[in-house]
């Protein structure tokens, strides 16, 4: 899998719009999709999409 397809902390607070802190927040209460290599969070851009497509679902089947 070529590591372009994975993102650190940072790639991901830059892709999310969020502040890194918050990732990390997320990330250790189990609130987005994420694995440790070592002692460092990765998020796979694939499911990342997903969990953004899954959220924005959830959110329109509230709003009915």
């Amino acid at each position: 899998m070529p590591e372009d397809n994975l993102f650190t902390v940072q790639e991901l607070a830059t892709y999310l719009r969020m502040k890194p802190v918050t990732i990390y927040k997320h990330a250790k209460a189990g609130k987005l999709p994420c694995f440790k290599v070592g002692a460092k969070w990765r998020f796979k851009k694939s499911t990342i999409d997903r969990w953004i497509a899954d959220q924005e679902e959830n959110e329109n089947n509230g709003r009915s």
